[in-house]
Formats: structure tokens, sequence, C-alpha cells
């Protein structure tokens, strides 16, 4: 943990809340992302990423230090998700943005101007059918994988967020990615180099 963000802490934990907004400003992308990634849907990671920030912020006190800022912070934003797809189970978001009137107005992904637009389109063709596949994977697989694959934490820090063994985690995974491999099987042949 930075030395700025052990202190922000300290100040925060003795009354002092000015610097969570640092906090949260430095922490923000990777929540939402991991939040997006857990439930699929903009709007749904919006309202989880919120709520996490202000369970951290409510909690914040209790918190020791045994473990990193970040790593206490992803075990809550993943209980938010968790929690959210126990209470309302969700259909895969698309990667489109569209009005309420059905109208597609933009995509999510930010285009590559220099691509060429074929393989751009096999891109977005994989991508799409990856983000579908993950949703549609019970959620103790999909946050692995998404902790670990997606986020890039070790195998420890997968473990210590979840609060799970390490030969825990690293079978969850290996039956994560079967079932993710399973669910793309129908379109390997866009995957293939």
């Amino acid at each position: 943990m930075p030395p700025n963000e052990a202190e922000i802490i300290r100040q925060c934990q003795t009354g002092d809340s000015s610097g969570f907004d640092l906090l949260v400003r430095e922490h923000y992308t990777r929540v939402y992302n991991t939040a997006f990634r857990m439930l699929g849907d903009a709007d749904g990671a919006a309202d989880a990423t919120q709520t996490a920030f202000v369970r951290a912020f409510s909690s914040l006190h209790g918190f020791r230090g045994d473990s990193s800022f970040s790593t206490w912070l992803y075990r809550i934003v993943i209980n938010v998700c968790l929690d959210e797809l126990r209470d309302a189970p969700r259909q895969p978001a698309s990667l489109t943005l569209v009005t309420d009137d059905g109208e597609e107005l933009q995509e999510r992904t930010i285009p590559d101007e220099q691509a060429d637009p074929a393989r751009e389109a096999a891109r977005h063709e994989r991508q799409e059918i990856v983000h579908q596949a993950l949703q549609r994977l019970a959620p103790e697989q999909r946050v692995v994988l998404v902790l670990y694959d997606l986020n890039g934490f070790s195998y420890q820090e997968v473990a210590t967020t979840l609060n799970l063994p390490l030969g825990t985690v690293k079978s969850r995974l290996n039956r994560a990615r079967g079932a993710l491999k399973e669910e793309i099987k129908p379109h390997l042949e866009l995957f293939e180099p």
C-alpha cells in the first residue's frame, strides 16, 4: 500500500474523511470494471460500484490492514455483486448502448481506427461472445475468472479477497476456464488464428 494511501486511511479512521475521495479516484476504474464483468450491465456495475464505496466508507473504521486496502475493497465489491446476482438474476447485457425506445446509440468499446475493418468486426464479435459466455457462468466461477484472468490478481490475492483456501481458488479457476470454453465451443472457429 503506498504511504499516502496508508495515511489517508488512518485519517479517515480518525474521523477526517476528506481523503476518501482520493481513495475512490485511485480505485474507481478497477472497481467499476470488476463490477461490470461480474454483472454484465453498465448501470448495475455503476450501482454496485457506488454501493461498494459506500460500504467501504462506512466500514473503514474496521479496516485493520491485515491485507492491502485494494484486496479489502475488492472483497466488498465482489460481495455487492454476488448479492445482486443472488437477488436479481440478469440477462447478459449487450456491449451496445441502447436508448429507451430501442435505438442503438454506440458501442461500449472504443474501436481502433487504425485496425482493418474486417479484423475489428471479428474482434468485436469474439469480445461479445466471451462477454455473453462469461455472464452464463455461475457467479463463483465468474468471480475467479474476473479476478485472476481479467484483473490480474495472483492466486493468493484471489484467495484472500474471496476468503478461500488457495487450492479451492485453483480448482474453481480450472473449472471456470473449462466451463467458459464449453460456452464458447459453438463459436471456436472465430477464435482460431
